[in-house]
């Protein structure tokens, strides 16, 4: 299949964040810097999906620069290796809408290693950096 075909396959399957949309309406308009997420369960979503087509530079990007270190890049790729993200559920959110400047997003992330089944349980915390929704940290 080629990088075209392979592509637009891609963007007419059902997004890895199960929103119930295909991820060119979806996540993918976020990963190719078309639009930005409006709310904070968007960008955690489209950070999610990110992780599923290993889309290292959009989870540098969209991490606060209070939180980003010089080393981001790498240790997300050496975290992320071997790993296969499977499932997303949304817990609940508080704030982190359009109007705010920040919020937080409870999620479970289903993922396996080596044919092994694990859950990442987490409430991220996000915040707006120069109106834009950035990644904070876990400690929501």
């Amino acid at each position: 299949m080629d990088k075209k075909t392979e592509s637009s396959a891609r963007n007419e399957s059902l997004c890895p964040c199960k929103s119930t949309r295909a991820y060119g309406e979806c996540c993918g308009p976020y990963h190719s810097n078309k639009k930005k997420p409006e709310t904070a369960e968007q960008l955690m979503r489209s950070r999610y999906s990110a992780y599923f087509f290993r889309k290292y530079n959009y989870l540098v990007e969209t991490t606060h620069p209070d939180s980003r270190s010089n080393d981001l890049k790498k240790s997300i790729s050496k975290a992320n290796t071997g790993v296969g993200w499977s499932f997303l559920k949304v817990l609940g959110t508080s704030k982190g809408g359009r109007n705010d400047k920040s919020g937080k997003v409870e999620f479970v992330a289903e993922y396996y290693v080596n044919g092994e089944i694990f859950e990442m349980h987490e409430c991220s915390r996000f915040r707006k950096f120069q109106s834009t929704w950035k990644y904070l940290d876990d400690r929501g």
